[in-house]
């Protein structure tokens, strides 16, 4: 999908931040604006009016690329959609003045408006965001291409425009999540990996179930993913490439087994664990050269590791103090802080995007919580509470967490859950089977 142009020569700010730059928000004329704080927030009222049909192509578009701006937006939790029964205004040309009052009378605060076309194979659409209680466009429209195939991503990324341009956050709809698809009972779980839009739309398959997968992750750039398979009866590192779906194992070295990947944010360099007689501990391995570093020397537990944004650090789960703790070293190796300080163990930590902040697991007196904390340890706060919730992942703009949470008992099931980092809107994320160890993809190119 490509953009093709601007509405309006000034619309250069806006595209940039559809390309996912985090920068300040478009200046504001009126008083629309979505301050995110820890904080209790009245979802902002908005309305999506089914974007106009050009041509009679372009109906069925228009209509269903509507709708997913409309869930984006609702699903974040910052914002109630105006269901079309209780509009009073109607959107017949896209080019047409809005009529204010008629919706200042039903209290949207927020109006999306839009248009698409569709010819053979290619369709365009093309928004504009307004303010109700100042009567004033919001920036200027953007227009967007595709293929028919790619309706969703351009809905997606019209979300993200608004979104941004309300919360001065970063985009994150139009990104993607592999995960670990599961089928079967506990004793007997078959296990492939997927691949989905960050919402569960548009399943991929990208493996079969013949052996287990565990935590698939997306390198800096989503063109590949690592994961660790038992297909050779062992726990090994395979790289994919996603556009061929073709695989190779990574720092294979016999007697050992590796696993819990993670890329650095140079694309190049992996960093992983390694068990070998009874001991693990991290290494780095160039995915071009095969060259190995070990970076720990222990006789503890070092696994789960993750770069930060720079590249200059890592973070990672140990339990060198006698029990799982989270610590940070420099990237090449060296001597490890610990940061975690509460009270039960710590796992499975991820850097934030951002920079600024850690995800975690964290066990304590038998309750499973998602948290996160500052990177020197301080800020520790827990966002979930569950029988058994792990795994966070970050979305691209550093602001929702994607984790994993499994249900109690025999029968127990594990799906994938979202929340915002000040704990608000936990959400279920639809999958055709149970799910596990989900992974954010960048947003897309």
């Amino acid at each position: 999908m490509t953009m093709i142009r601007a509405l309006s020569p000034v619309l250069l700010l806006s595209a940039l931040l559809v390309g996912g730059l985090a920068t300040p928000m478009l200046a504001q004329t009126g008083p629309l604006r979505i301050e995110i704080t820890d904080g209790v927030i009245e979802p902002l009222p908005f309305a999506v009016p089914d974007f106009v049909a050009e041509n009679v192509a372009a109906q069925e578009f228009a209509v269903n690329i509507a709708r997913v701006v409309a869930s984006d937006l609702a699903g974040t939790g910052l914002f109630r959609e105006i269901p079309a029964s209780a509009q009073i205004g109607r959107i017949t040309s896209f080019d047409a003045p809005v009529a204010y009052p008629d919706w200042k009378a039903i209290n949207a605060q927020a109006l999306v408006t839009g248009a698409v076309s569709a010819s053979g194979d290619r369709i365009v659409v093309k928004f504009r965001l307004f303010d109700v209680f100042s009567g004033q466009q919001m920036g200027e429209g953007l227009q967007f291409g595709g293929t028919p195939g790619s309706w969703r991503r351009m809905a997606h990324k019209v979300a993200d425009a608004v979104y941004s341009r309300i919360t001065g956050e970063g985009p994150y709809f139009d990104s993607r999540v592999v995960y670990v698809s599961e089928v079967g009972p506990k004793n007997d779980r078959r296990k492939r990996l997927a691949v989905m839009d960050y919402d569960g739309a548009n399943v991929q398959y990208l493996t079969d179930s013949s052996a287990i997968v565990l935590a698939p992750r997306f390198s800096p750039t989503g063109d590949r993913i690592l994961y660790t398979s038992y297909q050779s009866g062992f726990p090994k590192i395979y790289v994919m490439d996603v556009a061929s779906v073709q695989t190779r194992v990574l720092g294979d070295q016999p007697g050992t087994m590796t696993f819990a990947p993670r890329f650095a944010p140079d694309g190049r360099t992996v960093v992983y664990s390694l068990e070998q007689g009874g001991n693990s501990d991290l290494y780095t391995v160039d995915t071009g050269t095969g060259a190995l570093v070990r970076l720990t020397n222990a006789p503890s537990i070092e696994t789960a590791p993750s770069f930060s944004p720079d590249g200059s650090q890592i973070v990672f789960e140990s339990d060198r103090s006698g029990a799982q703790q989270i610590y940070i070293m420099p990237a090449r190796g060296g001597e490890a802080r610990r940061i975690s300080n509460g009270a039960g163990r710590y796992g499975t930590p991820v850097w934030s995007p951002r920079g600024d902040m850690i995800a975690f697991t964290k066990q304590n007196e038998g309750r499973f919580h998602i948290g996160v904390m500052r990177t020197d340890g301080s800020e520790e706060r827990l966002l979930t509470a569950s029988f058994l919730d792990e795994g966070p992942t970050w979305a691209p703009n550093g602001r929702v967490i994607m984790f994993t949470r499994e249900s109690a008992g025999a029968g127990g099931q594990p799906a994938l859950y979202s929340v915002d980092i000040s704990g608000r809107n936990l959400r279920r994320i639809a999958t055709e089977n149970a799910a596990s160890d989900p992974a954010w993809s960048p947003l897309l190119p």
